[in-house]
């Protein structure tokens, strides 16, 4: 995924109200009023603002429009780590890499489709492959959560959709087809994604559950820069 204009460098001030981030405006300094810029995550984001330096954000060009500038990754200091935080983009990244045979797992398909309905709890999947008569649904989940030494950990807060998209990946299963979480590694210095238990316990012994059952569990870490994201390399999952 290409940043066009790149990405623009400033340093971070604070996150509130889940979807507003201040920030030293572009060219200026910590003594100038902030700019206020949309940040796209429901998230805690814990694990990425406590200690944020750095903020790399895009500008979409329209005046009119309420918050012109979008946060879409900060840097841990101290870590010299890039977070993906605009939570918009982990399907994108995805979805090109499907198309480019990065995810070799799920290499071949007939066709890729978004957000298409499914399951018995209403869920929408963020993409279905079709491989001929068989279908691939995959749920795609951004893990930004750093605790040291490479480990990132998935959900940052609790989440009963999260939950549900697991059963009903179960169901298609269990029907024949293929269900697969995709855990889009949002953090470049990640080497291991593990369920959060502490957070959501339920979460992660559903996801373990499904794991058994035959859902299939993935994580892919980004390497991410100020011009370009892309998904990289194929990284372990401790369950």
């Amino acid at each position: 995924m290409n940043f066009d204009p790149p990405l623009q460098e400033t340093r971070f001030r604070r996150r509130y109200q889940r979807f507003f981030m201040d920030v030293d405006p572009v060219g200026g300094g910590p003594e100038d009023p902030p700019l206020t810029v949309h940040c796209p995550n429901s998230g805690s984001m814990r694990g990425c603002v406590e200690t944020a330096g750095r903020v790399w954000i895009s500008d979409s060009g329209n005046p009119k429009r309420k918050l012109r500038h979008t946060a879409e990754m900060v840097e841990v200091e101290g870590r010299a780590a890039r977070i993906l935080v605009n939570t918009q983009r982990p399907n994108v990244l995805v979805e090109e890499a499907l198309r480019a045979g990065i995810i070799a797992s799920l290499a071949g398909a007939d066709s890729i489709d978004r957000e298409v309905s499914y399951g018995t709890e209403h869920s929408r999947i963020d993409l279905r492959l079709r491989f001929g008569d068989r279908f691939a649904y995959v749920e795609v989940k951004n893990a930004t959560m750093g605790v040291g030494h490479g480990r990132v950990l998935f959900p940052d807060a609790v989440t009963t959709r999260g939950a549900k998209h697991l059963r009903d990946l179960m169901g298609v299963v269990a029907a024949g087809h293929r269900g697969v979480i995709l855990f889009c590694a949002g953090r470049d210095d990640t080497r291991v994604v593990a369920p959060a238990d502490d957070i959501d316990p339920i979460y992660g012994k559903t996801l373990r559950h499904a794991a058994r059952q035959g859902v299939e569990v993935l994580a892919y870490r980004c390497d991410l820069g100020p011009e370009r994201a892309v998904l990289a390399e194929r990284i372990s999952v401790d369950l």
